[in-house]
């Protein structure tokens, strides 16, 4: 039997962690993004699309840093993104090292353009299901994929269609684990309890838009994650591209280059600008390497099971969120962070109290009645941060 010795972590990322409590799949604490690897996007994203030779070169620094969890679509870049990790991957002969996620559901179709029908070239029915599949194993020169994520919920596919066509591809071995994107918490919850009556694998993880200036997530996403044993992998935590220093701003624009995101070029807002010194300041007191590493560590030490799905232009820009993980913020810095930027939970949690075994703190109305005090078992917490400091002592030396 071969007996590996111990190796150091050559870099945070290669400290890896169990995806979910129901998919114990190994994976780096950060999820590579893969968004914008390709040009056919170019309109819309202007410099932050990459050609084939920028995104090797941003693939490369994130395996030499041990990360070894992808994400993309397929439909980024009008499978350009697929494409051209597909190729990495056979360059570098590095398929079975790696966790590597792709979606189905938006109108893509390799023969779209000479197809006057499309109609079913898009959508969570199985038809959309096992073309996209085809294609995107195709283009990623795989047999199979590690997750598949339903992308968007269509509100027209049935969860009884979807959750049994999705369990035929995880049975074929073409498909490991299933996950889901922009649905709401309702739905996600009832097709999960589909799955387990009936035999099923059910969603363990579940990707979508969180940041310090968009916090619905919080509202109804995350309970409903950690209620059902899944991952939580949200995209967006950099502000997409608009939490930024004055100092970077002024650059861009003496370069001549407009701060872009996938929708607009707009500049930041009055609320991105006082989210943005905030950082700065967090920054400077834990010698943080960006702004950006602190947006990254926010997330990771909010909850459990969070992986921060973070994109890159520059191997400079792919280190900062990558240091995010040795990043140590204090309940001070979190509470600065979240006090830019009002969040209301809303109804029924702002008037019947929210989750003692999240807080600790009884604000539940009907619970305080009793006029007596109590003590809850709290939820799981986050995994700490390794610093180099406990990064030693880990390792016993």
């Amino acid at each position: 039997m071969t007996q590996f010795a111990q190796t150091s972590a050559v870099s945070p990322l290669a400290r890896y962690r169990l995806l979910s409590p129901k998919a114990a799949v190994r994976v780096s604490p950060i999820c590579l993004g893969s968004l914008n690897f390709g040009k056919a996007w170019s309109q819309n994203m202007g410099a932050s699309c990459l050609d084939r030779e920028k995104s090797f070169e941003i693939l490369d620094a994130w395996f030499a840093a041990g990360g070894n969890y992808i994400d993309t679509a397929n439909g980024y870049q009008s499978g350009e993104s697929e494409q051209c990790l597909g190729e990495w991957i056979k360059d570098r002969g590095i398929r079975d090292q790696l966790v590597i996620s792709t979606k189905f559901g938006m109108q893509f179709h390799p023969d779209a353009a000479k197809s006057p029908i499309r109609v079913n070239f898009a959508g969570d029915h199985k038809k959309s299901m096992r073309l996209s599949l085809k294609s995107s194993l195709e283009r990623l020169g795989t047999d199979y994929v590690d997750i598949l994520y339903v992308h968007f919920w269509d509100y027209t596919t049935s969860i009884e269609e979807l959750m049994q066509s999705l369990g035929e591809l995880v049975r074929s071995g073409k498909v490991l684990y299933l996950g889901v994107s922009d649905t709401p918490a309702w739905i996600v919850a009832k097709a999960n309890s589909y799955a387990r009556h009936h035999g099923l694998p059910e969603f363990v993880i579940y990707q979508g838009l969180w940041s310090l200036i968009c916090r619905d997530f919080e509202r109804e996403i995350i309970p409903m994650c950690k209620a059902e044993g899944m991952a939580i992998a949200p995209y967006g935590v950099l502000g997409q591209g608009k939490f930024k220093t004055k100092a970077e701003i002024e650059q861009r624009a003496a370069s001549n280059e407009p701060m872009r995101s996938f929708w607009n070029s707009t500049a930041q807002s009055p609320e991105q600008e006082r989210i943005s010194a905030v950082l700065e300041q967090i920054a400077e007191e834990v010698g943080a390497r960006s702004l950006g590493s602190v947006a990254v560590a926010y997330h990771l030490q909010k909850h459990p099971y969070v992986f921060p799905h973070i994109g890159a232009r520059t191997t400079e820009q792919l280190q900062d969120s990558i240091a995010a993980a040795s990043l140590v913020l204090t309940p001070a810095h979190i509470k600065a962070l979240e006090s830019v930027v009002e969040f209301k939970r809303g109804f029924p949690y702002d008037q019947f109290g929210t989750n003692p075994h999240e807080t600790n703190v009884v604000d539940a109305w009907m619970l305080k009645q009793s006029g007596h005090e109590y003590d809850f078992v709290q939820n799981s917490k986050p995994i700490q941060a390794v610093t180099e400091k406990t990064a030693v002592q880990i390792a016993g030396k």
